[in-house]
């Protein structure tokens, strides 16, 4: 008899961006307005551990984790309603560069992952901006 077993892998999207700013100065751009808002999302705002953001886009979510000049976590819903997601943004200093990793997990099998790729691409190269 033979037997099948079906795997369901996670699907995520990863996204890297080396910028030409210290580690320092890319953490303190996030712990503003206008650099948090680069990452969520006009009007989004990160938090300490537990706190909610929302943007005006109708994402929102809750801050997981945060490590300061290490990581965020933050959970991600697409819209009221929408299921549960986490991003997970990790920073290391790279010389006098630093290497922003971006990696959004647990998304449905109908989210369009390229349209998301794009969202974060943009979303690091507007940190890089804020940052200068």
């Amino acid at each position: 008899m033979e037997t099948m077993e079906e795997t369901t892998e996670p699907r995520s999207v990863r996204v890297t961006r080396v910028v030409a700013h210290p580690l320092d100065s890319v953490w303190n751009v996030l712990m503003k307005p206008h650099g948090a808002e680069a990452l969520l999302g006009e009007g989004g705002q990160l938090g300490s551990k537990g706190e909610d953001w929302r943007a005006s886009d109708g994402t929102y979510g809750v801050t997981r984790s945060f490590h300061p000049r290490e990581q965020i976590r933050f959970s991600w819903h697409a819209s009221d309603g929408a299921p549960r997601t986490l991003v997970d943004l990790h920073m290391r200093q790279a010389g006098d560069r630093t290497e922003l990793e971006l990696v959004h997990e647990h998304l449905p099998k109908d989210v369009d992952a390229d349209e998301l790729e794009r969202r974060w691409q943009a979303a690091l190269e507007r940190i890089d901006s804020a940052a200068s």
